[in-house]
């Protein structure tokens, strides 16, 4: 079986052929997927989903894109995260792809993600996009490798993986390794320790060949895992238990279904 880790089911595109996609998801042996929060004022529709679903979960966290949305404190998420479906904190970190001035704010909310996550027990799901010294930097400072988590949709350089897993992170790939320009990305994937990997789709995101362009979703995180499997000389089926396993390692109040 496979785990889509990192999805965003309660987009329209998505939501309104819930039926459908989760169908699609049963024909390529998908049986779990982590629905991402983004902003607090969506949350209540990505934790339905998770209630739904029995293989589905849920994260409560605000994106570093996000502007003129509900400001979360730690007393808030922590809150929200008591519900048994909601097993990470996220998505959360830098991204100043968008946000060139390197706002503090940014970090300022990143930081209370990281002490939401340590309060919890609950493991960080981080974005990083242009800010990879900085992400590091704080996931450092405010010591992130206490709840751990993982780097989503991993764009970086082998030598961020590297500082990444010495905190205790796990690195997760989406559809973009399956791009025949991912020169560096797939060395990464060839690098990153097996028992350290997730897979995601990032739906509606980045759909992998030899879909891309289209809208994504989770039933294609199987082109990724077979990606994977090419570039590491391995069997699917060790590629889809290891990331399986590392999945419910990582996000240990997840429960398989």
């Amino acid at each position: 079986m496979f785990v889509d880790s990192h999805c965003h089911l309660d987009f329209p595109e998505l939501a309104e052929r819930e039926n459908a996609v989760v169908a699609a998801m049963a024909e390529n042996r998908v049986d779990h997927a982590l629905c991402i929060s983004v902003k607090l004022e969506t949350f209540p529709r990505v934790l339905a989903l998770a209630e739904r679903h029995p293989g589905f979960f849920a994260s409560v966290g605000v994106h570093p894109d996000n502007l003129e949305v509900e400001e979360p404190d730690e007393e808030r998420l922590l809150t929200l995260a008591k519900h048994p479906k909601v097993v990470g904190i996220g998505e959360t970190g830098l991204d100043y792809y968008w946000h060139k001035d390197e706002p503090e704010w940014q970090r300022a909310r990143f930081r209370t993600h990281i002490r939401a996550a340590r309060r919890c027990g609950k493991p960080l799901i981080i974005h990083t996009r242009s800010s990879a010294a900085d992400t590091l930097r704080l996931m450092r400072e405010e010591n992130a490798s206490e709840p751990g988590g993982v780097m989503h949709c991993f764009t970086e350089t082998r030598e961020v993986a590297e500082a990444a897993l010495d905190l205790g992170f796990y690195i997760s790939f989406s559809g973009i390794v399956t791009f025949r320009n991912a020169k560096d990305l797939k060395a990464v994937a060839q690098y990153v320790p097996l028992d350290r990997m997730l897979i995601e789709t990032d739906a509606p995101y980045l759909a992998p060949m030899p879909h891309r362009g289209k809208t994504n979703e989770p039933a294609w995180v199987l082109h990724v895992a077979e990606e994977i499997a090419r570039l590491r000389g391995e069997s699917l089926e060790r590629i889809a238990q290891a990331t399986t396993d590392n999945f419910f390692r990582l996000f240990k109040h997840a429960t398989k279904t």
